[in-house]
């Protein structure tokens, strides 16, 4: 089964392709700036999410790595008395497999 197309697009009930309030799509010639939408949005956050805020910030802004601990590490390991116990490692180990849920 085939279909034959002739002539051409009927223009009737065709919609303008940019209508007032839509946004165009991306990469659209605009002819104007785009207008900012009028205020009266607004975000309220929780005060669990305002206190993940503060603690993003603060912990942001803290070093990563504790250079004192790393430095004394590093002396126990070159005087060669860092004991290492694996008790403690195991049981941290078990303890975060329980946190995931394992």
């Amino acid at each position: 089964m085939s279909n034959k197309i002739e002539g051409s697009i009927p223009t009737a009930g065709v919609r303008p392709a940019v209508q007032p309030g839509r946004v165009q799509a991306a990469g659209a010639d605009r002819a104007e700036p785009v207008q900012a939408s009028a205020g009266g949005d607004s975000l309220r956050l929780t005060g669990e999410a305002a206190s993940l805020q503060t603690m993003q910030r603060e912990m942001s802004s803290a070093s990563a790595v504790d250079s004192t601990r790393v430095q004394a590490i590093r002396s126990a390991l070159e005087a060669g008395t860092y004991k290492i116990d694996a008790q403690a490692i195991a049981d941290r180990m078990i303890d975060l497999e329980r946190q995931l849920g394992a």
